[in-house]
């Protein structure tokens, strides 16, 4: 399954199950308790389910766990070949440095998982620059390139994910200016003392943006991690072909 694909999928089971919450659930039990608050000549309480029960609350929360599966997806997919990190890709031919040809076929051998990983295709780069170039220099201008080209790639695949993060207070904005409006389309009611229909409004529009500024500051916060991991994924890549490549491959040509 394509990384596209997995997304999509990923979407669509977000609608559905919060769509399914809401209807089986929340709507249904926030009017029975705006019910009985009207009953009782009461405003609406802040209850959980009169918070969540508007259609803003509801496209938040479905954005919140598609969010919740590009970050923690991206994670998981960095912290599973963590280990590669841990051993010698690149074992020492013999005593006067690495049989490059033998290590590349090794690494071009590797299970599909592990060798699309930016580890194991910086290694395969710099070693395919070195065996036409010979030079030591060229293969860390390799490295230089390959490691650019994966941060840039880590900025491209989180943008998915910053657009969410802008969207969602965006969608609590909507739900605000939803809400003001009908408050001020009840404000004959409230000077003829009926005040319900208004406060009701308004609390659309305070609820809206207050789940809203919630979940975006979660999501911003996973994000920063998810950044990090991809910062040091970016640093140990560097470290690991410089200490496993580059200083072996110099070392043989100083021999």
């Amino acid at each position: 399954m394509g990384p596209m694909l997995k997304n999509i999928l990923a979407l669509v089971v977000a609608i559905i199950a919060v769509h399914s919450l809401y209807i089986g659930y929340i709507r249904p039990e926030a009017e029975l308790v705006m019910e009985m608050a009207r009953a009782a000549g009461q405003s609406a309480p802040r209850d959980l389910v009169v918070v969540l029960k508007d259609y803003e609350q509801e496209a938040c929360l479905i954005l919140m766990l598609w969010g919740f599966f590009l970050i923690f997806d991206k994670c998981i997919e960095i912290l599973r070949h963590r280990y590669l990190f841990t051993i010698d890709l690149i074992e020492a031919g013999s005593e006067e440095g690495v049989d490059l040809p033998s290590a590349l076929k090794t690494l071009d051998g590797l299970p599909g998982k592990e060798r699309d990983t930016p580890l194991v295709r910086t290694l395969m780069a710099s070693m395919r620059r070195y065996l036409i170039t010979h030079n030591v220099q060229d293969t860390s201008d390799a490295i230089e390139s390959s490691v650019e080209a994966l941060s840039v790639k880590q900025e491209a695949e989180n943008s998915m994910i910053r657009y969410l993060i802008w969207a969602i207070p965006s969608i609590g904005f909507i739900g605000t200016v939803r809400g003001i409006g009908e408050a001020l389309s009840l404000a004959d009611q409230a000077l003829a003392g009926d005040i319900a229909g208004m406060t009701n409004s308004l609390g659309v529009a305070f609820n809206s943006t207050l789940v809203a500024l919630l979940i975006s500051i979660v999501l911003m916060f996973l994000l920063h991690q998810l950044q990090r991991l991809q910062d040091n994924q970016v640093v140990d890549t560097q470290e690991y072909c410089e200490s496993f490549l580059l200083n072996r491959i110099s070392n043989a040509g100083d021999t």
